[in-house]
């Protein structure tokens, strides 16, 4: 399906501020960028980097006053979600250099506090797939998803304490949980078709099988129509914007996803 994305920010700079943004979308084989348009007011020097994730960085320095960015993309994906149930675990001597990072605890996710209840979730399941859609159902069932619930992340452990959170935090549960039985597990931000209320969403991937796999514990149905923005360990890598200093306010922030044409499923 052709999508078009996009999220409008407007800040008040209430003091000469350094912001980096993740807002463009992710280059990779997973989606094709038909049309982009990402436009700052007033117009700022804009320095464009690559980080260690792939992910596409724009950094500046903002002068006091308003400050508007807008990013919008045409977007090819999937409307559909590859689903590969007793799909293999992979022994973590035969993981790819570059999936390793992924195995480890990390700010938001402290997966060496998790290992016991992930063993006790996944005691029935085949190694591999099985056992991560059984971590993604428990997620689900056990913490209550509640869209604007949070405006700062909380670590895993604090999540599955107070019982609710919003996307990303329920990914992070579920990231912590993986990396504790060693399945690597990253974060994804984006945008999903359809999600309501609108918003950009955060779920989560799996190494099994020698290959990435789509997970979502916030959806009763596994649905395509994602459009990637950033992969991480966890939301301190994957964060739409980070600011430097205190004299900035975000004061305004609007995210469409609307479907421009229906293609079929195996465009991609």
């Amino acid at each position: 399906m052709k999508l078009r994305v996009s999220c409008q920010l407007r800040f008040q700079i209430l003091e000469p501020s350094v912001l980096i943004f993740i807002l463009r979308p992710y280059r990779g084989s997973q989606q094709w960028i038909n049309r982009e348009v990402f436009s700052i007011k007033p117009l700022l020097t804009t320095l464009e980097s690559t980080d260690s994730f792939g992910n596409s960085c724009q950094r500046l320095l903002a002068p006091t006053g308003d400050l508007f960015i807008y990013s919008s993309s045409d977007v090819i994906v999937n409307n559909y979600i590859d689903i590969a149930p007793n799909a293999y675990f992979v022994e973590i001597q035969q993981l790819p250099d570059k999936v390793l990072p992924f195995l480890l605890p990390s700010r938001y996710c402290e997966s060496d506090r998790f290992g016991d209840l992930a063993r006790t979730i996944t005691a029935n399941a085949c190694p591999g797939y099985d056992q991560v859609h059984a971590i993604s159902d428990w997620v689900r069932q056990n913490i209550q998803y509640v869209p604007g619930c949070s405006e700062f992340p909380l670590s895993a452990s604090e999540i599955h304490h107070i019982g609710h959170g919003v996307c990303r935090d329920l990914a992070h549960v579920a990231i912590a949980l993986c990396r504790s039985i060693s399945i690597p597990a990253r974060l994804v931000v984006g945008y999903l078709y359809k999600l309501q209320p609108m918003d950009l969403h955060a779920w989560f991937e799996a190494y099994i099988g020698g290959r990435w796999y789509i997970f979502d514990p916030t959806q009763f149905d596994l649905c395509g129509g994602r459009v990637i923005i950033a992969y991480g360990r966890d939301a301190a890598d994957v964060s739409i914007f980070h600011q430097f200093g205190s004299g900035c306010l975000l004061s305004n922030m609007d995210v469409r996803v609307d479907l421009l044409d229906n293609y079929p499923i195996n465009t991609l």
